[in-house]
């Protein structure tokens, strides 16, 4: 791998990838969860867990900048021969199921938002739109990083120009009493109350995914030790004022009643494109919807290029399939993994926004989010005087306030939602439980591996 990604480049897969779609689609998903405009508090509580978590993510991929992100932290924290093998195989496990259902909501989004354009829309056209949207995407990044690059920073550009517009437009005309119209009892503490900010924090963390999409490419990024943390922390922090933009700016034009809830409005599938038309006519909206699409395809294009390399890199050490490790034979990129994500993210696309949206947050919490607390803390301990060219700031403070994050969002989830994400787990361990038996793997025999 050749390291060409610098700063500007890392900050822009983070960010593309970060706001991506997901404004864009979710409003409607986040207002619904609480009934009114007081679901913003989900959306903050999502801010704090992500900041506290976009820490634990800096110091890993600052001291370990290699590709595949969590399967190498992990691996490294539990114990490369031992319990880390375990962490690891579940990690890649795992993201064979929730990184498809990620790059499926950037398709899932594409397709609403073309509704707009294409009238009357039907369900076997939204499947072959997806389609032809995953084969492109899947055919952009069938290349060499070196080309990659720029394409990402042209998508990043086409990103930043359509939230700009959508900033622009709603504080030129941002009502204050249209976007803080809250409904009777919007602020009474129950139970539902706290499974509505629950399911509001869940649609937040997904607005946010992404903050650590460069770590992985670490293989790939210059001067990883500085690049990594800084391009992690910028891009968390520039989005979370875009995003609190955005937000007030759409519900500060567009009542909230008029998309809530999301299931019966259908105009709430391309929400932003109402807003514009409300403001400037249909001629507006078809452009900014267009522009709207441009992001959606930016978003999976940096999800893509960046989760393909997890099973390669796992593969490469000796955790998953061999056929996983090869690499295109004259461009030098993981061309064997990037094809199979790309066609299971054109399967998962053939769902609901609302389900993928759930199941992919359940099966990452445990093992990745919660595994990487774990992690960071093991190695501080075991490995005092590793490298670390960023230290986590106030340790372990955002440790403790992102893992008691995760557990309020997991609690929180819907109970048919977290027996998927358990059972996947579970049979994610059995079929480690017979992999390492048939070869001899700990726990059955040990296997010295490469560190």
């Amino acid at each position: 791998m050749v390291r060409r990604f610098g700063l500007i480049h890392a900050t822009a897969l983070n960010m593309t990838n970060m706001i991506g779609i997901g404004p864009f689609i979710t409003i409607p998903l986040l207002m619904s969860a609480l009934g009114g405009p007081q679901a913003m508090l989900g959306w903050l509580v999502a801010l704090v867990i992500v900041i506290s978590d976009s820490m634990v993510w800096s110091e890993l991929g600052a001291a370990m900048p290699g590709s595949g992100g969590s399967f190498g932290y992990l691996r490294q924290g539990y114990g490369a021969e031992t319990v880390g093998r375990l962490m690891g195989f579940l990690f890649v496990w795992q993201f064979v199921l929730s990184g498809p259902l990620e790059i499926a909501s950037g398709y899932i989004g594409f397709s609403q938002y073309l509704g707009y354009l294409w009238k009357g829309i039907t369900a076997r056209q939204t499947i072959l739109v997806v389609t032809i949207i995953g084969l492109a995407n899947l055919a952009l990044l069938y290349r060499r990083i070196k080309s990659i690059a720029t394409i990402t920073v042209a998508l990043w550009i086409g990103t930043i120009v359509t939230v700009i517009v959508v900033v622009v437009t709603g504080a030129r005309h941002f009502d204050p009493r249209v976007a803080f119209d809250f409904p009777p009892g919007a602020f009474t503490f129950s139970l539902g109350f706290l499974l509505g900010l629950g399911a509001a924090s869940r649609i937040g963390v997904y607005d946010y995914l992404g903050y650590y999409d460069v770590c992985y490419i670490g293989d790939e990024v210059a001067n990883p030790g500085r690049v990594i943390p800084r391009s992690i922390l910028i891009s968390t922090a520039l989005v979370a004022v875009i995003y609190l933009a955005i937000n007030l700016s759409i519900i500060g034009v567009v009542p909230w009643r008029d998309f809530v809830p999301a299931a019966s409005r259908p105009q709430s599938k391309f929400i932003v494109s109402l807003f514009m038309e409300r403001m400037y006519g249909p001629g507006v909206a078809t452009m900014f919807t267009a522009m709207v699409l441009w992001t959606a395809f930016g978003s999976v294009f940096a999800l893509l290029l960046g989760y393909s390399r997890v099973p390669y890199a796992a593969a490469k050490d000796g955790y998953f399939f061999k056929v996983f490790a090869r690499l295109h034979p004259s461009q030098g990129f993981p061309n064997v993994s990037l094809v199979v994500l790309g066609v299971l993210s054109i399967l998962a696309g053939f769902v609901s926004l609302g389900m993928v949206i759930d199941a992919l947050i359940t099966t990452r919490i445990l093992v990745q989010f919660i595994g990487q607390i774990g992690a960071v803390t093991l190695l501080r301990r075991r490995a005092p005087d590793m490298p670390r060219p960023y230290r986590m700031w106030l340790y372990p403070l955002p440790s403790l306030v992102a893992l008691l994050g995760w557990i309020f969002i997991f609690a929180t989830t819907p109970p048919t939602v977290v027996a998927f994400g358990l059972g996947a787990l579970v049979l994610g361990a059995v079929c480690f439980g017979a992999w390492s038996w048939k070869g001899r793997t700990w726990p059955f025999e040990a296997r010295r591996l490469a560190a």
